[in-house]
């Protein structure tokens, strides 16, 4: 689910961290019931909820995406200064097989026999691949990362939230179970 919040100016803002004051308005994290909430004519589901006419950005939906993606790479970076991640396949996979990783953040653009290769004999842990290569590598000072791993906590669940949302928002599948099937 994403919050929305009326602006002063009746406009429609994302609230991706469900911290901003006033009325949130919750819509399903889905391009197309985004689609639904700005649409022309009829009242949409923000102007029904608000009860009143409201602004709602032509580009919606890719601010939702490009806030949820911001999101995601801010966690990460956090958890990288909080010392609850690493990266490297080597590094990554210590993790993995020690039992210290609560999520397992790949590229999108990686190797799925990589994936399945990091994940082999590992027990239920979450993995996703929100983002590139290139996106990862910038919070670890790289060129490039392709396997993270991030500890158990509050921070991984909270990349698993916001991932969800991200794979909702773009109609993608971005995480599976521990077994590497995609899931939703």
């Amino acid at each position: 689910m994403l919050r929305f919040v009326l602006g002063p100016d009746r406009q429609i803002v994302p609230d991706l961290s469900a911290r901003l004051p006033g009325r949130g308005y919750w819509l399903s994290a889905r391009p197309d019931v985004l689609e639904a909430g700005r649409k022309k004519g009829l009242p949409s589901a923000f102007a029904r909820a608000a009860r009143g006419p409201v602004i709602v950005p032509p580009d919606l939906v890719e601010l939702v995406r490009a806030g949820l993606a911001r999101r995601v790479i801010e966690h990460m970076g956090l958890a990288r200064r909080a010392g609850q991640a690493v990266a490297g396949f080597t590094k990554a996979r210590e993790w993995v097989v020690a039992g210290r990783a609560g999520l397992v953040v790949q590229a999108s653009d990686g190797s799925e026999d990589e994936r399945r290769r990091l994940m082999s004999g590992a027990g239920a842990v979450p993995v996703a691949w929100p983002l590139d290569a290139a996106a990862l590598g910038a919070v670890f000072g790289r060129e490039q990362t392709v396997h993270v791993a991030v500890a158990p906590g509050r921070l991984s669940e909270i990349l698993l939230m916001d991932i969800g949302r991200l794979a909702g928002v773009t109609g993608t599948t971005m995480t599976s179970g521990g077994d590497g099937k995609a899931g939703e």
